[in-house]
Order: C-alpha cells, then sequence, then structure tokens
C-alpha cells in the first residue's frame, strides 16, 4: 500500500500539524443573561453553570471573561413580568435594565465586543417576537419598534446588534435606521436561518419569555427545509447584513455549509441552551466525556464553516484550558 493515511495519524505531533480546522477563543461568542438587582447570581436550574447576573456581578462575570481571552458577549434580558405589555415599550425606556447594562459593559471595559439581541419576545406580554394582533404576528408594524430597539442599543453602546425575530425585510428597515441615525458602524448579525426547534426550552426558562399562547412557527423556519435559508440569507445580505446566523447549530450543520459554501459573509451559529443542557445531563449522569463532547460539539460547528461560535461552553472551555 503506497498510501496509508494512518501514517499522519501516528502521533499527537503529526496530527496536530495536519490539523484541518482551528477552533481559538476568537471564535467563541459568550452569551449573558442579566437581571434587576444588586449582588444577584442566581443560576438557570436547566442550564447548570450558567447564571442570571444583576449589573454588578455582570461586571464581574465580564472582566473574569476577559482575563481568560474571551472578547466578545452577547447580552439578553430577564424583564419583570410586570414591566410587559404588547408593544414591548420596556426595551426603549430610557434607564432600562438592558439599555444600563449594555451602557456600563462598554464604559467599563471598552475593548469588550458587545453584541444585543433585538426581539420584542423578552419584553412582550404576548411572549412573541412582534406584535400580535387578533392571533396574528403582524410583520411590518412590528419593524418600527424593532428599529426603534436597534437605535436604542446603538446609543447604548452596541458594537454589533443581532436581530433574532424572523420578521421579514427587518435588515434593511433596521440598517437604514441606523444609518440615518448616525450608526453606520454598527455591524448586524442577522439570524437568517431560525428554526422553529425544541431546543430554546433552558433559554426561555432563563428568561421566562416563552409564548403565552401559540408557537412561533409563522417565523420562524420549518425544521424540515434547508433551501429555504439560502432564500433568506440572500435577503440578509442585499440588506445589509454584516454576519448571518444559523439557530441552533448542532441540528444545522449542513444549513451551516451551505450558507458558508454560497456567501462571503462570515457565519455565526448559535449553540443553543438546549444543546448545552444535553452535554450537560449526559456528564452529570456519567454518561459522557465532558470535555471530548464539549470540545467535539464546538469543533464540529467550527468545521461546518461556522466563524463565529455563540456557546454557554464558551468560558469552561477557556478556564479549563480545553482549547
Amino acid at each position: 500500500m503506497l498510501r496509508r493515511p494512518r501514517r499522519n495519524r501516528k502521533s499527537a505531533v503529526i496530527r496536530d500539524m495536519v490539523q484541518e480546522t482551528q477552533l481559538t477563543a476568537a471564535n467563541l461568542i459568550f452569551p449573558l443573561f442579566v437581571i434587576e438587582g444588586n449582588n444577584v447570581k442566581s443560576e438557570v436550574t436547566s442550564m447548570p453553570g450558567i447564571f442570571r447576573y444583576s449589573i454588578d456581578n455582570l461586571l464581574r462575570e465580564v472582566e473574569t471573561c476577559l482575563k481568560l481571552g474571551l472578547q466578545a458577549f452577547d447580552l439578553f434580558p430577564n424583564v419583570d413580568e410586570s414591566l410587559k405589555d404588547k408593544y414591548a415599550s420596556e426595551a426603549t425606556r430610557k434607564g432600562s435594565l438592558y439599555l444600563r447594562a449594555i451602557a456600563q459593559v462598554k464604559e467599563n471595559f471598552p475593548e469588550a465586543c458587545v453584541i444585543t439581541d433585538v426581539a420584542m419576545d423578552p419584553y412582550s406580554s404576548d411572549g412573541h417576537d412582534g406584535i400580535v394582533e387578533n392571533g396574528t404576528i403582524v410583520n411590518d408594524e412590528t419593524l418600527e419598534i424593532l428599529a426603534k430597539m436597534a437605535v436604542a442599543h446603538a446609543q447604548a453602546g452596541a458594537d454589533i446588534i443581532a436581530p433574532s425575530d424572523m420578521m421579514d425585510g427587518r435588515i434593511g428597515y433596521l440598517r437604514k435606521e441606523l444609518d440615518q441615525q448616525g450608526f453606520s458602524h454598527v455591524s448586524l448579525m442577522s439570524y437568517t436561518a431560525k428554526y422553529a426547534s425544541a431546543f430554546y426550552g433552558p433559554f426561555r426558562d432563563a428568561l421566562n419569555s416563552a409564548p403565552k399562547q401559540g408557537d412561533k412557527k409563522t417565523y420562524q423556519m420549518n425544521p424540515a427545509n434547508q433551501r429555504e435559508a439560502l432564500i433568506e440569507a440572500q435577503l440578509d445580505m442585499q440588506e445589509g447584513a454584516d454576519f448571518l446566523m444559523v439557530k441552533p447549530a448542532l441540528p444545522y450543520l449542513d444549513v451551516i455549509k451551505l450558507l458558508s459554501d454560497q456567501f462571503d459573509l462570515p457565519i455565526a451559529a448559535y449553540n443553543v441552551s438546549g444543546e448545552y443542557a444535553m452535554v450537560k445531563a449526559s456528564a452529570r449522569n456519567g454518561w459522557l466525556d465532558e470535555r471530548r463532547a464539549t470540545m467535539e460539539v464546538l469543533m464540529g460547528i467550527r468545521r461546518a464553516g461556522a466563524t463565529a461560535i455563540l456557546t454557554y461552553h464558551a468560558k469552561e472551555v477557556l478556564e479549563n484550558r480545553w482549547l
């Protein structure tokens, strides 16, 4: 046999030398949950090791992560039920929890990359990503609210704004509004292919943001569809997106690969709460080697073509020196 592929696997040095896919801290984004209060650090029961932080503790967590080499953070707010209404007015109220959190992180750590979530569901009394009228999520009326949210985030200091709502036309609408308000330098990371997935449960626990009625299938994508993601991606690129995101990651590696092959934009992938919880639960029961399983998951997402990976594993990977 002239060709023996095992020769390139015979030692750790050679295996590292020929490794095709590299994963570094620069590829990782850490989602963080913020909650009102002082000195609050409340663990999300369904996401072991992940916490809701009051702003003072959020700043401590960001500082710790920066020292580990983790520099990008995606913030999500846990909003008190009493502040929620049909039009998500708390999302743009001056002095709201989320806007204060963005501003405080950027003021204290200007070197950190702050990514913000644009969608109505954390603030909506209906729990949906858009305005609900007679049981229907209305699209165009929602865009105006999303645009106000995006501008408010930019004013607070956001580096990247990530619309997760899946309303039609929102990237172009937000890009135009941001540019008109003097924020042409603020990036848009579009949730391009966000599927109606069963893997979001722990995240909704963390934010108490589940829909009060119905589901999100009229705006989030059908898990059976792949080519539809090409339509969404083409529209987002034309409308001014700087990143295209696939969510969730693990069941949709084919979609990550498809967008990576077809579009000359960075591809982000969200290794979501349910995916994280599966690894944690299995490891705690002794069914998986946690380090190996975590790194295999992240490497698989990276190999599929993701430039940026939003993952709840980000801090522990660096803290434990798994990279």
